[in-house]
Formats: C-alpha cells, sequence, structure tokens
C-alpha cells in the first residue's frame, strides 16, 4: 500500500515554518527592516548613547538608509557602548563620513545620521564590517537654548532696565503730585458732569418749552407777515411820499401863504416890525396906563 507524503504531521509543519516566517518577516516590517534588501554592516562606539535602541533609523541627509541593529556594552571601558549599523548595500561610505548620534524630534527620540563625507574616484571606501568615527551631534534643546539664550539675556537686561525706570518714575514725587492733580480734576469733571446732568433734567426742557414757543410765535407772525398786500402798502407808502413832495415844493414857492410867508422877505420885515412895535406898546401900556384908559365916578377932567 502506498503512503501518502502529505500527511497531517508534513502539513501540520509546514503550516509551522509558514507561520514562523510570517512573524519573522511581520516583526522586521514592523521594525523597518526589509529582509529582501541587501544591507552592508558598520560599527561605531559611544561613552553614552543617550537612549538609543535597535530599530532607531539611520539617515543620510533625511533620507532613511538603514537602522541601528544591535548595541553592545562594556562598562569597563570608557566608550562603554558598540552600535551595529546596517546600510544599504548600495551606498558607499567614503573614509571621513561620521556617525553622528542626535536627537530625532522634541520628545527625546535618538537616531544615528551619518555625516556623508564628499568622494571622488580615488578616495577609499569603507569596507562592510569597519569600524566609522562617531561624535554626538548637539541636540534640538540644546541648539533652542543656543539661541534663544542670548535673546532671553537680552530681553532680561531691557525688561530690568524697564523695571527699574518704572520704579524711579513711581517713586517720584512730580509723579504724585500729577496723580493728585488729575484726581482732583476727575473730581472736578465728575461735579461738573451731576451738574450737567441736573441742566439737561431741569433747566434744558424749560429752554426747549420757550424755545418751542417762540417758533410757535414766529410762525404765527410769518403767517401774518404772508397776508400783508404788500403791493397796497408800498402803493400808499408811494402816494404819501409823491404828496409831500408836492407840499415841500409848495412850501418852497410863492404861491401859497405858507411859501409867501417863507420866501417873502419884506413880509417877514413887516411881520418883525408889527410885533416889534407891539412890544413897545405893552411896555408903554405897563408903564402908563392912564394915559390909554381912565376910570372917574365924577368925569373926566380936562387936560
Amino acid at each position: 500500500m502506498k503512503k501518502k507524503f502529505f500527511t497531517r504531521e508534513v502539513k501540520v509543519g509546514i503550516m509551522g515554518i509558514v507561520a514562523i516566517f510570517i512573524l519573522y518577516f511581520g516583526l522586521n516590517f514592523l521594525k523597518g527592516i526589509d529582509i529582501f534588501s541587501p544591507v552592508n554592516y558598520y560599527y561605531g562606539s559611544y561613552e553614552n548613547i543617550g537612549g538609543l535602541v535597535p530599530s532607531s533609523p539611520v539617515y543620510i541627509k533625511g533620507f532613511k538608509v538603514g537602522q541601528v541593529e544591535e548595541v553592545k556594552y562594556d562598562f569597563s571601558k570608557i566608550e562603554s557602548f558598540i552600535i551595529k549599523i546596517s546600510v544599504s548595500k548600495d551606498i558607499k561610505l567614503p573614509k571621513g563620513t561620521i556617525i553622528q548620534l542626535y536627537d530625532d524630534g522634541l520628545m527625546g527620540g535618538k537616531a544615528i545620521q551619518l555625516i556623508y563625507a564628499p568622494s571622488n574616484a580615488s578616495q577609499l571606501m569603507y569596507q562592510p564590517n569597519d569600524t566609522i568615527k562617531t561624535e554626538v551631534g548637539i541636540g534640538l534643546m540644546a541648539q533652542l537654548t543656543g539661541n534663544l539664550l542670548p535673546k532671553i539675556e537680552s530681553i532680561s537686561t531691557q525688561a530690568d532696565s524697564l523695571i527699574r525706570s518704572v520704579r524711579v518714575l513711581v517713586e517720584n514725587k512730580d509723579l504724585t503730585k500729577s496723580l493728585a492733580s488729575i484726581e482732583r480734576t476727575t473730581s472736578d469733571l465728575a461735579l461738573s458732569s451731576s451738574q450737567l446732568k441736573q441742566l439737561m433734567k431741569n433747566d434744558v426742557p424749560h429752554i426747549l418749552s420757550d424755545v418751542n414757543g417762540l417758533t410757535t410765535d414766529f410762525k404765527q407772525i410769518t403767517g401774518n407777515l404772508k397776508k400783508i398786500d404788500y403791493a397796497a402798502t408800498f402803493a400808499s407808502i408811494d402816494n404819501t411820499i409823491a404828496n409831500l413832495n408836492l407840499l415841500t415844493k409848495k412850501m418852497n414857492g410863492t404861491e401859497g401863504t405858507i411859501g409867501l410867508l417863507l420866501n417873502n422877505k419884506d413880509l417877514y420885515i413887516n411881520l418883525s416890525n408889527t410885533a416889534a412895535n407891539t412890544d413897545k406898546l405893552v411896555i408903554d401900556l405897563q408903564k402908563n396906563p392912564k394915559r390909554y384908559v381912565h376910570f372917574s365916578l365924577f368925569g373926566r377932567k380936562k387936560e
């Protein structure tokens, strides 16, 4: 009887191998390792790695070219840590390239970047498994501190100077006097405002009432003025002026009595002589009344 090759045990074994491969591939994929891409390995040593762990990325000018594969330590040495990094096999590292440990973000994560030295055709290259020179780069926070600290110190100096100036200004007696003057002015303004409110409340309504009365009177006067017959009025005035002109003309002429009185010089002289004679007569009458009037019970004596 022919035995089956794919027995239950064989199938279970194959499934186990496939599961192990998938698990290995998945874990490396999650770590960012491409198991199908060939890589070269290089080494470097540090006194302090600042929290660098395996699977940390390796960059060249911001482009990921590999990762940290392993971190070994020996605390009996000054440079206690040996790191192993993988770099894509198609990338050649010229002599002079530096492995730099630096901060990868604000959260304090660490990463490796290769300070890629310029190369030429005759320049020697690092070989796989070579040890490369290392350095620790300035962290992001250290860079921010280095850039901001001088500015902060300058601002602190200016703030201190400003505080001193404010203190001198506050302690100045003239400022106290000015504040007292401002307080008095504010008090006066408050009093004036209160008086103005009182005026607006009591006097202004009466004034507005009077103004309204005046406006009404003006309206009535304007209505009465509209009713006046200006043409007849001016005609009457013209007639009166004409009569006055005629009267003046007659007074200046010699036709009427008033004109003769005003313009005849002989009449004026006669009237003046008559008045003088009458005056003399009255005076003589007062002095010699018997000459003009005689009273006698027995008759008049013959002179």
